[in-house]
């Protein structure tokens, strides 16, 4: 006897479709905010010269990570620039700044209900899973067909994996406060808003900053996935070199990709590693 299937994959379509007909105002509202967040980071980084913002990324990664960084960022950038990449680097680096900073207007506040409330806890970490763990390519499908073809529907697949690292970083570090500080705080009448405001928060900035640089990480990669569906920059580079055949400039696209997750990523860990030597500094202080 054939059990009948169960109409799972249908049920999620008809939720599709009822968050398209039902909910097309904030749908139109958010893909107007995300066209004009990501019109906005574009037009800042394209206000410079090529050469002043690539001191500019030099002068950021020398004071977060050293000489060493500061190099590297040097030359990739400058043999970005000379291979004709730089206008698609910018357009994927305003895509990855659009999405990492939606994410993180969500994955905070939300990173710090689950660490203080065991009930949110119990039930956002099950969909923290399935967004973890659900295969890139699948969320480009619902981005699609809420979204249609554009930036939005790009920058919508990418929070649903970008922001899911910064929750649980976030969490993890206001639950991992040192247990005394926060009594100490209790023995001096601090309420909750005081004692998450004034020692658990500046205590965990180390891990937000994790939070963040790991949120960088997944804008990116998911960035260059979502140019299926109409994102522009690198990704749309290497999609065109796929259709070409055209293995040299694909190579290309790629390191400049490469170049660009080297520098965020060195940047962002370089500022998080500071904030613990500026807390003892403080301390002694």
């Amino acid at each position: 006897m054939e059990i009948p299937k169960l109409p799972i994959g249908r049920l999620g379509e008809a939720g599709i479709h009822w968050i398209t007909i039902h909910l097309s105002s904030v749908l139109e509202g958010f893909g107007t905010a995300v066209t004009m967040l990501d019109n906005a980071f574009r037009w800042g980084l394209m206000l410079m010269p090529a050469p002043v913002l690539i001191a500019v990324i030099v002068a950021l990664a020398w004071h977060a990570a050293g000489a060493g960084t500061a190099a590297f960022a040097a030359i990739g950038l400058l043999i970005v620039w000379n291979q004709g990449l730089w206008v698609a680097t910018l357009d994927t680096l305003a895509l990855v700044l659009t999405a990492a900073l939606l994410s993180l207007v969500i994955a905070i506040p939300l990173g710090i209900a689950i660490a203080e409330s065991r009930r949110v806890r119990i039930i956002v970490t099950p969909l923290l899973d399935f967004l973890q763990t659900m295969p890139r390519f699948v969320y480009l499908i619902p981005a699609v067909m809420i979204l249609g073809i554009d930036v939005a529907p790009a920058v919508f697949a990418t929070l649903t994996l970008a922001m899911v690292p910064p929750i649980r970083i976030t969490a993890v570090g206001i639950a991992e406060v040192d247990r005394k500080l926060v009594e100490a705080g209790e023995a001096m009448g601090c309420s909750r808003w005081q004692l998450l405001r004034k020692v658990k928060l500046p205590l965990a900035m180390p891990a937000i900053m994790l939070g963040v640089n790991q949120c960088l990480m997944m804008s990116l990669s998911m960035v260059i996935i979502a140019s299926l569906i109409g994102a522009s920059g690198l990704g749309d580079e290497i999609l065109r070199a796929i259709g070409r055949l055209d293995a040299g400039s694909g190579i290309m696209a790629g390191l400049a990709v490469f170049v660009l997750a080297i520098v965020l990523d060195r940047i962002t860990r370089g500022w998080a590693e500071r904030i613990p030597r500026a807390q003892r500094v403080a301390t002694r202080a």
